[in-house]
């Protein structure tokens, strides 16, 4: 396996684990009372903080046990990484002109944050899953 396709597969799951947890644990505190009444920045901000140096360590810890695929990219590689970025920044300005709308509707913060947080954890997993997917099926250069 490519090393740029376990950096795929680190992300994605470490992103959904994280996302995971953070709404488990959201939901968990709501316990009948109003979603918006439920602290969340400090959950959001550890489970984020959490994700991203969980997926710097693995990624370490990956290239460090794939001395040989660690150095190599070829041009297919690049192909699929820019792929799956492009896939998976379209849900980051997604979630940013969610974002925009619900502040112009003067909705509450907890779902102009939680709105742009899922626009990341999508970014991360379905850019990363398509990457996974290129690596596996047929890849295709336009």
């Amino acid at each position: 396996m490519p090393y740029e396709e376990k950096r795929a597969w680190i992300m994605g799951v470490v992103s959904a684990v994280a996302y995971a947890v953070y709404v488990a644990v959201v939901l968990g505190r709501s316990a009948g009372s109003s979603l918006t009444e439920v602290p969340y920045a400090g959950l959001m901000l550890a489970t984020i903080g959490a994700a991203i140096a969980t997926t710097i360590l693995v990624s370490i810890v990956a290239g460090i046990f794939s001395p040989r695929t660690r150095d190599r990219v070829d041009e297919r590689d690049r192909e699929i990484g820019y792929l799956g970025d492009r896939i998976g920044q379209s849900f980051i300005v997604v979630g940013g002109l969610a974002a925009m709308l619900l502040a112009l509707a003067k909705a509450d913060y907890f779902w102009i944050a939680n709105v742009i947080y899922l626009g990341f954890f999508l970014s991360a997993t379905v850019g990363s899953a398509a990457k996974v997917f290129a690596y596996h099926k047929a890849f295709q250069t336009w």
